[in-house]
C-alpha cells in the first residue's frame, strides 16, 4: 500500500459554488482508493476563504482571527468533498494531525482542511506527509507546475520538469520580495519537504484525472521536486 498526501487547492476544487469540481475529484480519489492507495487529501479555502478574510480585515479583525475564518472555509470545503466521496471517506474532517492518523486506521480516505492561523494548507499537507511517513506529496493547483516566474504575469517564464528542494526555496524567497507575487508553493511547506526528504509533485488540479495518471500509470506533465531520483508510479 502506498501512502500519499494530496494538497487540493480550494481554487481548483471549488472555484465558485456554482462551478465546483467536487464530483470529479471524488471520482478520482475513489479510483486511487480502489487501487490500494492510502489517501490523505488536504483541502484549501480558495476564493471564498479570501473573501471572508477580506471582510474580517475590513471590520478590524487581526490577522490571526481573520485566518480562523479562512480555516473554517477550508473545513467546509473538506466536508463537501467528504459528502461527495460517501462511504469511501472517513465521515469527519480531521482537525489535527493526530485525528488524521487515527482516521486512517479505518483505511478510508482522510480529508483535512486548515489547522492553525498563519499556516497554509500546503504546509498542513507537508506536515501531514512527514507525520504519516508518506511516500509522496502531490500539490494540485491552478498552475501546471513550477515556473521560473509567475506564468500568468510573465510570458517568458520557464517551466521546470525537475527541481531540487533548495532550488524551490530560492525561487520562493526571490518571488516573496516582489509585492503581489503568487507562488505555487509556500516557504514553510518547502522547508518541511526539504527536511523530510519526501518527494513533491506539482500538477494541474483543474483536471483531477491527472493525479490518477501519475499514481497509476506514471504519466506526468508537471514538476517533481526532490533531491533524489523519483520513479513513477510509486
Amino acid at each position: 500500500m502506498t501512502r500519499v498526501v494530496i494538497s487540493v487547492g480550494g481554487s481548483v476544487l471549488v472555484p465558485t459554488l456554482d462551478t465546483h469540481r467536487l464530483v470529479e475529484w471524488a471520482d478520482a480519489l475513489k479510483i486511487l482508493a480502489k487501487a490500494g492507495h492510502q489517501i490523505f487529501a488536504v483541502v484549501g479555502g480558495g476564493g471564498e476563504a479570501r473573501r471572508y478574510i477580506s471582510v474580517c480585515r475590513g471590520i478590524g479583525l487581526d490577522e490571526a482571527s481573520s485566518d480562523e475564518f479562512g480555516i473554517l472555509i477550508t473545513r467546509i470545503n473538506a466536508k463537501l468533498l467528504i459528502a461527495a466521496l460517501g462511504e469511501y471517506a472517513y465521515p469527519c474532517v480531521a482537525e489535527s494531525y493526530l485525528d488524521a492518523k487515527k482516521f486512517a486506521l479505518t483505511r478510508r480516505i482522510v480529508i483535512m482542511g486548515g489547522v492553525t492561523p498563519g499556516q497554509t494548507t500546503d504546509a498542513v499537507a507537508a506536515c501531514l506527509a512527514e507525520e504519516t511517513c508518506s511516500s509522496m506529496m502531490i500539490n494540485m493547483t491552478a498552475i501546471d507546475g513550477i515556473y521560473s516566474a509567475d506564468p500568468r504575469k510573465d510570458p517568458e517564464a520557464v517551466k521546470y520538469g525537475t527541481l531540487g528542494t533548495q532550488g524551490l526555496i530560492d525561487l520562493i524567497v526571490r518571488e516573496k520580495l516582489c509585492a503581489g507575487s503568487n507562488m505555487v508553493f509556500d516557504l514553510v511547506a518547502a522547508k518541511i519537504i526539504e527536511r523530510s526528504g519526501i518527494p513533491l509533485i506539482v500538477i494541474d488540479g483543474r483536471d483531477p484525472s491527472l493525479v490518477c495518471r501519475v499514481l497509476l500509470g506514471g504519466e506526468f506533465a508537471g514538476t517533481i521536486v526532490g533531491d533524489k531520483i523519483v520513479t513513477l508510479p510509486i
